[in-house]
């Protein structure tokens, strides 16, 4: 499924990046942006190859910072969607999804 194939080649890509990084890897027709903090919290951005990078690492320092500051880091490591509760990410991707700001 689209759900399995977004999770696996998310993990995989955050595996492969050292701390502190951003990079784009293509993957299939799409482009798979990655920013790994100095501090482990990573996100992912998969995107078509028309959408901008530059906003694709917008996003991903928004929601990072927003998320490090609303969840406490003891819970990073170990939390999933339906154990950690932040709301704000509908919103970002709502607004970053329809055509390109």
């Amino acid at each position: 499924s689209v759900q399995e194939f977004m999770t696996f080649t998310s993990q995989l890509i955050v595996e492969r990046s050292e701390l502190g990084s951003r990079a784009s890897v293509k993957e299939q027709e799409y482009l798979c942006h990655v920013y790994v903090r100095s501090d482990g919290l990573a996100g992912v951005v998969i995107a078509d190859n028309e959408y901008p990078q530059r906003v694709c690492f917008t996003l991903l320092d928004k929601v990072l910072d927003e998320f490090s500051r609303e969840v406490s880091r003891v819970d990073w490591p170990s939390g999933s969607p339906a154990t950690i509760s932040y709301q704000s990410l509908d919103g970002y991707l709502s607004k970053y999804q329809v055509g390109h700001p």
